[in-house]
């Protein structure tokens, strides 16, 4: 009976291993830090993506009426530029006519 109570005193004696983290604890908590990191990043590269397409569908047209009145101004524009230039050349062959006609006499 002596024996029996020392064993089941030995038994209730503790040096709290529950407290130490063991080896593959520790690999774990690891992996959930590394893994809420990649996850932040992720979630922060989402975020920039939806900016990026909200600023994308401002300057985008919203309906085609807007899209062919933005084709017809740019189209305009060129035209416009395509004259000045056009004038340009001409008063510029203009000039060289004048010089040529005055080396000439």
């Amino acid at each position: 009976m002596f024996r029996s109570a020392i064993t089941r005193q030995a038994r209730l004696f503790s040096t709290s291993p529950l407290v130490r983290k063991s080896p593959v604890e520790t690999v774990k908590d690891a992996a959930k830090a590394v893994d809420r990191t990649i996850s932040d990043a992720a979630v922060k590269g989402i975020e920039k993506g939806e900016q990026a397409a909200a600023k994308v569908q401002e300057v985008l047209p919203e309906t085609k009426g807007q899209a062919k009145g933005q084709a017809n101004e740019v189209a305009g524009q060129a035209k416009g530029k395509a004259a000045e230039l056009k004038g340009e050349a001409v008063g510029k062959a203009q000039e060289l006519k004048g010089e040529a006609e005055r080396k000439m006499s």
